[in-house]
């Protein structure tokens, strides 16, 4: 315990000295210097980041297999899955209506300044996206080489395969025993690697924090006060609904949750990256008293079904840019927009500005111009890290209340 009071204190502190030091380059240094300065100190958070991205598909192969396996049947696995996916469908619908619904009531797009667009940044997202059809979904879901999927960390793909393999293992009976005991074995190696890893966290935090300051500095809040204020109050009125839920089903526990997972949101926050916190989620999960055998199941799982934050934030970007360019659309509209993100947002943990890509395509659909996405690109960073520890939070509450219906919560 105290061992990860100390991180947690290390990462806070690294947040703060990011934020400091970001601020005076950006002060007192030239704009080359600036973006200069923020290359090189990146480099710290791509170290970070880069080590766990090394041990998520191993970890995530290990414990889904041994997971699926120790469930004992096809039945079990249906019946936590089907819970989980409860879970997941209902909070993506409430925070895609949320998003809905700030934007409507707020209209944060009429108040961005069109000369803000980062048009640049645009063109990079634009030249990633898709247009989305049955046929690109269905190839995102299935691997083709799970060795490829690996290689790309391909969350989904590799849930896919992981699921079938724990199903065929466990069929096997006592023959599939041995590969059970051998990836039980290496899933405990891996998580061992977890806490090497996470004594880099700091200086990650530090890095990223640092090179986002030097470049954008303080005065990106007052262009965008109005946008980012409303999305504050979205994620405020999610993080309270998902609380309430949280504290519907697991009671008194729910305090003792956040002191396990607090860590793991810190991190989340400031690296926006859902991904540099999903072994060390698994381990303080399973700390907190969840069973192994949910959290090894249904944590991977939302990392492609259940990511809140993103899913708000989707519509509420998707709305605002439309509103931006003055394009009116009808609740019709709005509502056939949310089915088509619940679809496209599927796996889009570990990709890189994810969200915006989607947003990118959806616009593209709706006859909202692309390129729209220029215009919120200058805050999306800040938008992200809170975006980024709402999907954490989230999926830490599903997996706890999946715990809880299966009666596997110590």
């Amino acid at each position: 315990m105290r061992k990860r009071n100390n991180l947690t204190l290390y990462i806070l502190v690294a947040m703060a000295l990011g934020v400091v030091v970001g601020y005076l380059v950006f002060l007192y240094c030239l704009p080359e210097t600036r973006n200069g300065f923020a290359i090189k100190i990146k480099l710290l958070s791509t170290i970070f980041l880069r080590l766990v991205q090394m041990i998520i598909a191993p970890l995530v192969f290990s414990t889904l297999v041994v997971g699926i396996a120790k469930l004992g049947n096809i039945k079990t696995v249906g019946r936590v899955g089907g819970k989980a996916l409860l879970w997941f469908i209902s909070a993506s619908l409430a925070s895609l209506l949320l998003g809905m619904l700030l934007v409507n009531v707020f209209k944060p797009g009429a108040s961005i300044d069109l000369s803000n667009a980062d048009t640049a940044g645009a063109k990079d997202l634009i030249g990633k996206t898709q247009q989305f059809s049955l046929q690109n979904f269905v190839e995102h879901v299935f691997p083709v080489s799970v060795i490829e999927s690996m290689a790309e960390n391909q969350i989904l793909q590799i849930v896919v395969f992981s699921v079938m393999f724990g199903i065929a293992t466990a069929a096997l009976g006592d023959k599939g025993k041995i590969v059970i005991k051998g990836l039980n074995a290496v899933s405990h190696v891996i998580l061992k690697m977890v806490d090497y890893v996470m004594m880099t966290a700091p200086l990650g935090v530090f890095g990223a924090i640092a090179g986002v300051m030097a470049v954008q500095g303080p005065k990106i809040f007052l262009f965008y006060a109005n946008y980012f204020l409303y999305f504050i109050i979205g994620i405020a009125l999610l993080w309270l609904l998902l609380l309430t839920v949280g504290f519907i089903i697991l009671n008194k526990r729910l305090p003792s949750l956040l002191k396990h997972i607090v860590q793991p949101l810190i991190i989340a926050f400031s690296t926006t990256s859902s991904e540099a916190v999903f072994p060390k989620l698994t381990e303080e999960l399973e700390d907190f008293g969840c069973d192994e055998k949910i959290v090894s199941f249904v944590l991977p799982l939302g990392y492609s079904f259940n990511l809140d934050g993103s899913m708000m934030y989707m519509t509420f970007a998707s709305l605002a840019i439309a509103q931006a360019y003055g394009i009116h659309m009808d609740y019709g509209t709005q509502l056939t927009m949310l089915l088509v993100l619940m679809l496209t947002s599927k796996g889009i943990a570990g990709v890189p500005r994810a969200s915006l890509v989607v947003v990118t395509a959806t616009c593209a659909m709706f006859k909202i111009p692309p390129e729209g996405v220029a215009l919120i690109l200058p805050i999306d960073h800040f938008c992200d890290m809170f975006r980024t520890a709402t999907n954490v939070l989230g999926n830490g509450l599903a997996t706890s209340a999946v715990s809880k219906w299966e009666k596997a919560l110590d």
